[in-house]
């Protein structure tokens, strides 16, 4: 079949054949080996020592969701990069937070894109937003295997739901369980920090602007008490990457912006180091 594909320049068969809308279902019946879950690891004694990804912050605005993470990867107690990327768009109405395993997590991102983009040429149409965090869940289940040998990959999901006309945000566990969040969400070993500081902050009425400066915010408090997450980095010029998804669909903040509201934060600190107060009722 290859020498035959390289002399006409056809596609394989498998290509041309009727079948699922899932990409998962194809790579599985035609390549099962590439799949992330049917990967095993060489025996190994003690802890396997891989970069990871540390905190994802969204939260809900009316009319959207702003999703957010820290630059900081770790290993062990070292600083394995300061400045990875763990927020990605998943079509052009969602976005995925990473935490957990870099490497496995970035591959199923890539995994997630490729799933959604397969569904919309199949169908014609695009997922749900619900379809979508459920094709996330079953990948997630897939990882299982993984997970149990210590490289786990815990994710946020976030997008504009268009049916219902609102941001919405999931978050998961280690076996694919999935939930849906309420107003705001975080994710990662600074996620309980994180989500103290939006708790604090967060009021229904919150603007796109007051939304991106929330989760700046909550990032700021993340790394304040958790060593293996990065906050703005001044000096080397590295800031959170914060994106917003509402009816126009997903926007990355530029370099300039995401400067501009950390440094606006870092002001107020010098000020308030402990962070704004909550209003009072």
């Amino acid at each position: 079949m290859e020498a035959n594909t390289r002399s006409t320049g056809r596609l394989p068969s498998a290509f041309l054949t009727p079948g699922s809308s899932s990409f998962m279902d194809f790579l599985g019946e035609h390549q099962p080996e590439l799949l992330p879950g049917n990967r095993r690891l060489p025996p190994v004694q003690g802890v396997v020592e891989a970069p990871h990804g540390t905190t994802i912050v969204a939260v809900t605005f009316p009319g959207g969701v702003v999703l957010a993470g820290d630059r900081r990867a770790t290993m062990g107690n070292v600083i394995a990069q300061r400045d990875i990327e763990k927020v990605f768009p998943a079509d052009e109405y969602s976005a995925v937070g990473i935490a957990g395993t870099a490497g496995l997590a970035v591959e199923m991102v890539k995994l997630f894109q490729l799933e959604l983009e397969h569904f919309e040429k199949v169908e014609g149409a695009q997922l749900s937003l619900e379809g979508k965090a459920n094709r996330l869940s079953t990948m997630i289940r897939s990882n299982l295997g993984m997970a149990m040998q210590g490289l786990a990959v815990v994710p946020l999901f976030a997008g504009y739901d268009v049916d219902r006309g609102k941001g919405r945000i999931f978050s998961y566990d280690v076996t694919g369980g999935r939930s849906e969040e309420h107003h705001f969400a975080a994710t990662g070993s600074g996620s309980v920090f994180a989500r103290g500081a939006m708790k604090k902050l967060f009021h229904g009425d919150l603007t796109e602007e007051q939304a991106t400066t929330l989760v700046v915010q909550a990032l700021y408090d993340a790394a304040d008490d958790d060593s293996a997450t990065g906050g703005p980095d001044v000096a080397r010029r590295i800031y959170p990457i914060i994106t917003v998804i509402t009816e126009d669909g997903f926007r990355r903040l530029t370099g300039d912006e995401s400067s501009e509201l950390s440094r606006s934060v870092l002001e107020r600190r010098l000020e308030q180091p402990d962070g704004p107060r909550a209003a009072l009722l």
